[in-house]
């Protein structure tokens, strides 16, 4: 697995503090980009919050998903959340160890006691100390929040103070970058309310016997939720309720529950599990399966393919201004590009880590990761396969038919209705619905005219 390390450096740990009137939860920063580019410690928020044992608890839970290894527990380390300043919100994002597990919490403006944020994104400090500081918040005594340094430490930081080393594997960049792209297929299919929400949530079972079973499925049913052995209509996949814990955190104050994803068609598929809570969201995304994280899904890869798309990307990226709803034809308006041009540069961008998706709002947000996002591209290894093909002249066409000569073998690629199928065994488990295989893109480049040397791999890396 290829893999990069992570070094995120901060000025001092984050800690909650007794101060007069009440407490200070002091989030301390890493190195971002905000409007003014590239920041070593930037500060989003210095305000109260309107309800803060439930921040408190939320944010415990995006934490909690960070440490997390839902399949195949064991130790290790674990990425910081991400926070990234939208203006009228704060959001606070986590991928779990395994890829399979995707969490944010939205503190809305109403949370923020209608206080403005600042714009960017950047890693927060959430060391164990603060998480048991936080785990003892009770009651909802004045808390006042402060993203980033105080004033006086951005005018006298000369130095890190804490540094952290992490690995990150590409399969993790690859990841978070397919949940935002999953769930932007997602539609609401069921709200229940607090506490039906409660009553459904805590009698889901747990633990390893419940994993191994796989995926199961719910229904709506009056007020609530019951489980169905097969994927009828209506029904909402639940791929491993185990991997749902980090929302009992929040339970006691949650209003409502909301569910989402795609139209059940048999197989299991993700899944976003909404908590709403005062003033803000707590959302926990699933992959298809606990065994399967959301790297191997494919669902960029389309828009990764074409340089049409690379060219879209550039232009569409310097018209986002950090906004919290991006309007897809709005962005086509500015832009001069049809809306699915613009829809297909926007999925490439979420690839770098420069947009991602709430589902509440059925609209993409501009946030720029603090990672070396060109990674999930130059690293896909289906991607880099199929590049090898392209410029091995492996692929020769034929109107709808296609065949494409990989190893000692010869495969059929044939287009219907816009869709390419494959004689391989990729297409064979899968039917398209974890992308396409290396030798479907291979086709798709070869008619577009896109023939780019791979980067990194020979092209019988992978399927």
């Amino acid at each position: 697995m290829t893999r990069s390390v992570q070094a995120l450096a901060y000025s001092r740990p984050s800690a909650l503090e007794s101060i007069q009137g009440g407490r200070l939860l002091g989030l301390e920063t890493s190195g971002g980009r905000t409007p003014r580019g590239a920041e070593a410690s930037p500060r989003f928020f210095s305000g109260f919050l309107d309800s803060p044992r439930t921040a408190a608890r939320g944010l415990l839970a995006v934490a909690d998903v960070a440490g997390a290894r839902y399949y195949r527990p064991q130790l290790g380390s674990s990425l910081d959340p991400v926070v990234t300043g939208n203006g009228d919100r704060l959001r606070f994002e986590s991928f779990s160890a395994c890829c399979g597990v995707y969490a944010r919490l939205d503190i809305l403006r109403g949370g923020l006691g209608g206080a403005e944020t600042g714009h960017g994104t950047t890693n927060v400090d959430v060391n164990n100390p603060l998480r048991e500081a936080l785990s003892r918040l009770t009651g909802d005594d004045p808390l006042h929040l402060r993203v980033g340094p105080d004033e006086l430490a951005v005018t006298t930081l000369d130095g890190s103070v804490v540094e952290k080393k992490v690995p990150l594997p590409d399969r993790w960049l690859r990841g978070f970058a397919e949940a935002q792209v999953v769930s932007a297929g997602f539609d609401l299919r069921a709200e229940l309310t607090a506490a039906e929400a409660v009553r459904f949530l805590r009698t889901l079972p747990r633990g390893a016997a419940v994993a191994s079973r796989g995926a199961t499925w719910v229904v709506p049913a009056g007020r609530t939720l019951r489980p169905t052995t097969r994927p009828v209509p209506g029904a909402v996949c639940l791929p491993g309720p185990e991997r749902l814990a980090a929302l009992g955190r929040v339970l006691r104050d949650a209003t409502a529950l909301r569910v989402y994803g795609p139209v059940a068609e048999g197989a299991a598929v993700a899944s976003a599990w909404e908590v709403v809570l005062p003033g803000m969201r707590l959302t926990l995304t699933l992959s298809p399966d606990a065994a399967r994280g959301f790297s191997g899904e494919g669902g960029v890869l389309e828009a990764l393919a074409t340089e049409e798309a690379a060219a879209d990307a550039e232009l569409v990226s310097v018209l986002l201004a950090w906004e919290p709803r991006v309007d897809p034809g709005e962005l086509a308006e500015r832009a001069g590009l049809p809306v699915a041009r613009v829809r297909a540069a926007l999925t490439r961008l979420g690839t770098a880590g420069r947009v991602g998706y709430d589902i509440a709002d059925a609209a993409y947000f501009h946030r720029e990761l603090p990672y070396g996002g060109d990674l999930a591209e130059r690293h896909n290894p289906r991607l880099v396969a199929a590049r090898a093909l392209v410029s091995a002249g492996a692929v020769t066409l034929d109107g709808d038919l296609a065949s494409v000569a990989s190893g000692e073998r010869l495969y059929q690629v044939r287009e219907s209705a816009g869709v390419l199928s494959c004689t391989c065994q990729w297409w064979a488990d899968y039917r398209g619905r974890r992308g396409p295989c290396k030798h479907a893109l291979a086709v798709r480049m070869a008619r577009r005219g896109t023939a780019v040397a791979p980067r990194t791999a020979a092209a019988g890396g992978a399927r």
